[in-house]
């Protein structure tokens, strides 16, 4: 049997103003490094341990990393940074508050934009400043391979390409092996793994902070996957990210 543990990042400003954050780059909030630190912490109680760690090239990302290692005094184990573990691009509607966009558009259009499988958001223009072409981040990545905005599907595709090339031969090597990534990025690997339907998608909220483990088989699929720490509060958190933007709030 083959483990790996993936942690979704914690709260960022965004997060906390309730904003569409995609391929931005806010940083983490008081709140988030104490989830991030709580995560190793949690971690090391549990007797974890790792031989090499990713993370996407997003700052919330490498910091919930970061605070999670130094917890369990791992901070010199090999890290590798990949824009393919970035969040779903969220085109036009990054740093709209999903509020104001639930109350424009509909509780109904947010959810199909947040949590439907195949529909893009509204995408952004060549000129816009928040198109990722000119960021030194991304000058090895190929101008058309930079989104210009995501469905889930999309991100399916290039976090999966990256599962199957970069990270199974390191598992299938008995490597042990922490991603600190975004909601939608541990999503769409989700999907890919599991191969879950749109519906069950569609309710699969990834609370922030709160190491998930997988058990793997020979094959690399999933045996069972679960949350450490305490089921109320990870049902406590999953139901703050299913929450965000609600007309109702």
């Amino acid at each position: 049997m083959y483990e790996i543990v993936l942690i979704r990042h914690g709260e960022s400003e965004y997060n906390r103003q309730n904003l569409f954050t995609g391929w931005s780059d806010p940083d983490l909030t008081e709140k988030g490094i104490h989830e991030a630190r709580e995560a190793g912490k949690m971690l090391k109680e549990a007797g974890y341990t790792f031989d090499l760690a990713f993370a996407s090239v997003l700052k919330r990302s490498i910091k919930t990393l970061h605070l999670v290692l130094e917890e369990l005094d791992l901070l010199w184990i090999p890290v590798q940074k990949s824009w393919k573990l970035n969040e779903r691009h969220y085109g036009a509607l990054q740093g709209l508050s999903k509020s104001e966009t639930a109350l424009k558009y509909g509780d109904e259009q947010l959810q199909i934009w947040r949590r439907s499988l195949s529909v893009r958001p509204p995408m952004l223009e060549p000129d816009d400043p928040r198109y990722a072409r000119n960021d030194r981040r991304y000058q090895e990545v190929r101008p058309g391979d930079i989104p210009r905005g995501e469905s889930l599907e999309d991100t399916v595709h290039r976090v999966g390409d990256f599962w199957g090339n970069r990270i199974v031969p390191l598992v299938r090597k008995k490597e042990r092996v922490l991603i600190s990534a975004h909601g939608n990025t541990l999503r769409a690997l989700i999907k890919y793994m599991e191969d879950i339907d749109e519906t069950a998608l569609l309710h699969l909220n990834i609370p922030t902070g709160i190491p998930l483990v997988y058990e793997l088989d020979d094959d690399v699929k999933p045996i069972r996957r679960f949350y450490l720490g305490e089921p109320e509060k990870v049902e406590a958190k999953a139901r703050e990210v299913a929450n965000q933007g609600k007309v109702s709030e």
